[in-house]
């Protein structure tokens, strides 16, 4: 006995992955990620608009360390410290990745 015909518009499965971190409607987000209380909120929103993002904050923090173990380092008892080597990995790694983001970013733009 023959099938009776049968047209699908659309494939037998179908997924989606729906990741609602990235809704957003311009300065309008449909979440806020809250870190924690703060003693002074309106202290830390004001930080953050006027002075900079906690990364961008701590990366200068990170730049005026290496300036700091730099000179150490350089002293006549400044001896190297695995902790020192590890702030310097850190750095480059961050380095890498705002690298690499930029990069993506070219390549989007052409």
């Amino acid at each position: 006995m023959s099938e009776p015909f049968q047209l699908s518009l659309a494939p037998r499965q179908l997924t989606q992955t729906i990741n609602p971190w990235s809704w957003s409607f311009g300065d309008l987000s449909l979440f806020t990620i809250n870190l924690g209380q703060s003693g002074k909120p309106e202290i830390e929103a004001r930080v953050l608009n006027e002075v900079g993002s906690y990364g961008r904050q701590i990366g200068r923090i990170s730049e005026a360390l290496l300036a700091l173990v730099d000179w150490a380092e350089k002293q006549p008892d400044g001896a190297a410290s695995p902790a020192f080597q590890a702030l310097r990995d850190q750095v480059a790694h961050v380095a890498l990745i705002k690298k690499a983001v930029e990069a993506e970013k070219d390549d989007k733009a052409a």
